[in-house]
């Protein structure tokens, strides 16, 4: 395997990917290993009121407090992220992934959860690979792989999470934030 494990850490759409979910997308990978890789389109809000599909957790969303697309699959499904704060043990339908990241179980009452966490964010499907998909994509310039910052996951401005990634790079990289979204417009 040419290409490391990426779990926790974020990867970043080149302008090689033109279109779909992941044009200018931001993905934290979630898990990555032998079997594959899932992870979770950051910078994706969409249309979806919460309270619709969850009823009781839209007060406790993140702002913009609205549904986030995961990624391309299993779009009827719903998966939360939720920050817990420092070494504070795990809520009630929490399990923690890495860092102050963790998932949800989004069946718990949020009464349970939500005093005990800094910030959720719901996504509607997810970005999945399989063996060994991920690391031809990075191989073949699909995608970059950089470290998060504590404010990618949860930030309250996802529509600009592209190019504010991309500029905390060293160069030659935060170059790339720069590049126009219509290459025959330069």
């Amino acid at each position: 395997m040419s290409a490391p494990f990426t779990t926790g850490r974020l990867l970043v759409a080149t302008p090689a990917i033109e279109e779909g979910v992941f044009r200018r997308s931001v993905v934290l990978v979630l898990h990555h290993g032998d079997e594959g890789a899932q992870g979770l389109v950051l910078n994706r809000p969409i249309e979806a009121d919460i309270g619709a599909v969850l009823p009781g957790w839209e007060e406790h969303a993140s702002r913009p407090a609205t549904m986030f697309q995961g990624g391309p699959v299993q779009l009827d499904s719903a998966l939360g992220l939720v920050a817990v704060p420092g070494d504070s043990p795990e809520p009630a339908g929490v399990r923690r992934l890495f860092g102050a990241v963790a998932l949800v179980d989004l069946d718990t009452p949020p009464p349970l959860v939500a005093p005990e966490v800094a910030a959720l964010r719901i996504f509607a499907g997810y970005a999945g690979w399989s063996a060994g998909q991920l690391e031809d994509e990075v191989d073949t310039g699909s995608w970059y792989v950089v470290d998060p910052e504590s404010g990618d996951v949860f930030t309250d401005s996802p529509g600009g999470l592209w190019r504010r990634v991309l500029r905390r790079q060293p160069e030659p990289l935060r170059w790339v934030a720069w590049f126009p979204s219509d290459p025959e417009l330069n």
